[in-house]
């Protein structure tokens, strides 16, 4: 099990992780092992996450979550196996704990007087300003 949470964990046969080859530094190395991991987690048929979890981790993971609810994560910035795999599952676990974290309620605020009598202000020199434009400046009208 993968501790996300006090609350909440995964399980690890819920995860799945092909290595393939990555560019980038390594030499010759590069052409021969496949040290890049890409990560595969089934957002949509998870047993352990809660529904909340789930649809806010859906928003959060963007263009990186399949039409079929799988979360995809590629990791290769380091050259082995090893370290490659533990970024992926660092980044998985701070994604879902990102979507853990209940949103804060917003508070409906009313604007101060001084923003008020600014924008009032602002108006009024708006409306002065078009005034002097027009062809026959008249006070009368």
């Amino acid at each position: 099990m993968i501790e996300i949470t006090p609350t909440l964990a995964i399980n690890e046969d819920e995860i799945q992780m092909d290595f393939i080859r990555a560019a980038g530094p390594g030499g010759q190395n590069v052409n021969k092992v496949a040290t890049a991991v890409q990560l595969r987690f089934n957002v949509a048929n998870s047993p352990t996450l809660p529904d909340s979890v789930r649809q806010h981790l859906v928003r959060l993971a963007g263009n990186r979550i399949t039409g079929a609810g799988v979360l995809i994560i590629e990791a290769r910035q380091f050259r082995t196996q090893e370290q490659n795999r533990q970024a992926a599952l660092d980044r998985l676990v701070g994604l879902i704990r990102q979507a853990a974290k209940e949103p804060r309620t917003r508070r409906k605020t009313e604007p101060s007087r001084a923003s008020q009598e600014r924008r009032l202000r602002e108006k009024h020199r708006q409306s002065e300003i078009k005034r002097m434009r027009q062809s026959s400046p008249n006070p009368d009208e």
